[in-house]
C-alpha cells in the first residue's frame, strides 16, 4: 500500500456547516454536481459520483470528525482505504485536515490530484469552497 495522503484546506464557513455539507446527500450532490446517497450514522453507507466512490461511515463526531472506509469502484474487490476528516474552528471559518491511508499502489497521483481527472482538491475541496462561499 502507498504512503498516506495528507491535505489541509480552509473554508469560509464554520465546522457545523462544513460537516453538514459533507454528510447531507442533497448538499453533497449540489456542490459536486453528481448524485450522492448518504446514510449519516456510524455503519451507514455512502455513495457518490454515480457509485464511482462508495464508503461506510466508521466514526462520526458531530461537527468535528468523519472517518470512512472508502473505495473507488475500479479497485480490486474488498480493497478499502481509510479516510479521516478532522474539522477545527479557524477564526470564523474551518480548517479541514484529511488523511487517506491504505489505498492501492499506483493510486496516489489520481487521489492526490496529480492527474487532470481526479483528486480530492478538484472533486471535493474546490467545489465545496465555491458552494460554501
Amino acid at each position: 500500500m502507498s504512503e498516506a495522503i495528507n491535505q489541509e484546506v480552509k473554508f469560509n464557513a464554520n465546522p457545523a456547516r462544513v460537516y453538514e455539507a459533507l454528510l447531507d446527500q442533497r448538499q453533497f450532490s449540489a456542490f459536486t454536481g453528481a448524485p450522492a446517497e448518504i446514510l449519516r450514522e456510524a455503519g451507514g453507507t455512502f455513495s457518490c459520483f454515480g457509485g464511482m466512490i462508495t464508503a461506510r461511515n466508521i466514526e462520526l463526531v458531530q461537527d468535528r470528525r468523519i472517518v470512512q472506509a472508502w473505495r473507488v469502484k475500479m479497485w480490486p474487490e474488498g480493497i478499502y482505504s481509510l479516510v479521516s476528516i478532522e474539522l477545527q474552528p479557524d477564526g470564523p471559518g474551518t480548517r479541514l485536515s484529511m488523511t487517506q491511508d491504505a489505498f492501492p499502489d499506483g493510486m496516489r497521483p489520481h487521489l492526490n490530484g496529480e492527474m487532470p481527472q481526479g483528486g480530492w482538491h478538484r472533486q471535493y475541496w474546490e467545489p465545496l469552497q465555491k458552494y460554501l462561499g
